[in-house]
């Protein structure tokens, strides 16, 4: 008789991909937790004040601009027409500052295996996109109800929106996070640079009223393009043309492709310096 082996028995999937997985979601909620008790902890008011700073700028945007103006370019609420442009900006502007220093502030954290660049990153991007989001619905309904607005808003459009102003604002910390790591003098160029972006945004205008030199000009900024699809969702009479959804998108994940590609590489030189 033929002895036939016994059959080997049947290999196991490791579980080493799950438990890491595991690991870097809790370690990305305790940076989120560890946000939201340094940012907002330490501060009477906490979030109130993530509120009322966006609500301040807006309210003097109107003030000011009703001293000299008949009206908005669009409807004949100034609280609207600056809310739907300063908002989205500020999602922008929170997100690509915040990312941009997620290093420096969690680089003690770092220095154990468990916490990556990743975590550190991801867990900033999720805090402010998610506290900027629930300000950004707070101001813009309290806005409408105050105002007694009956414009129909396009829902979707305004989504998508919210969603592009958080993928440029990732991309462009991510690659800033880098640049500032390595040459420290990056940070105060930028700031320089990027001083008139409030202006060449669209938050005070629209980029029809602009004459057809700067018109050329600014396309290239994509901040226009999302102020502009904006307050396409609150203003059903206005159709802006120039809006280029594929352009900001574009730019959103090659700054964001850079980033992740040039941190990978060069995150132990930045956090060793």
């Amino acid at each position: 008789m033929v002895n036939i082996p016994p059959a080997a028995p049947p290999a196991q999937r490791p579980k080493h991909s799950s438990k890491r997985r595991f690991g870097t979601l809790r370690t990305t909620l305790a940076l989120v937790l560890r946000e939201m008790s340094t940012r907002y902890g330490r501060t009477p008011g906490g979030y109130i004040w993530g509120v009322l700073e966006p609500l301040a700028a807006i309210i003097f945007l109107s003030l000011g601009f009703s001293l000299v103006l008949r009206s908005p370019s669009l409807g004949t609420s100034f609280l609207l027409f600056y809310a739907t442009g300063y908002l989205p900006f500020n999602i922008y502007q929170v997100l690509s500052n915040s990312i941009a220093s997620a290093l420096k502030f969690s680089s003690p954290l770092l220095k154990y295996p468990a916490v990556t660049w990743f975590d550190a990153i991801t867990a900033r991007f999720l805090l402010n996109s998610l506290t900027n989001i629930l300000i950004t619905a707070l101001l813009l309904t309290g806005i409408l109800i105050a105002i007694n607005s009956r414009s129909v808003l396009d829902l979707p459009v305004i989504v998508l929106t919210m969603g592009l102003a958080m993928m440029l604002g990732w991309g462009m910390g991510i690659l800033n996070c880098v640049l500032m790591g390595l040459y420290p003098m990056w940070q105060m160029i930028w700031g320089i640079v990027t001083r008139p972006l409030f202006l060449a945004s669209g938050v005070i205008f629209i980029y029809e009223d602009l004459p057809p030199l700067a018109q050329q000009v600014l396309w290239y900024n994509p901040l226009i393009h999302i102020t502009g699809l904006m307050r396409k969702g609150f203003f059903s009479t206005y159709s802006p043309a120039y809006v280029s959804v594929t352009y900001v998108l574009a730019i959103s994940l090659t700054l964001l492709a850079l980033g992740l590609i040039f941190l990978g590489r060069y995150h132990r030189v930045i956090l060793n310096r």
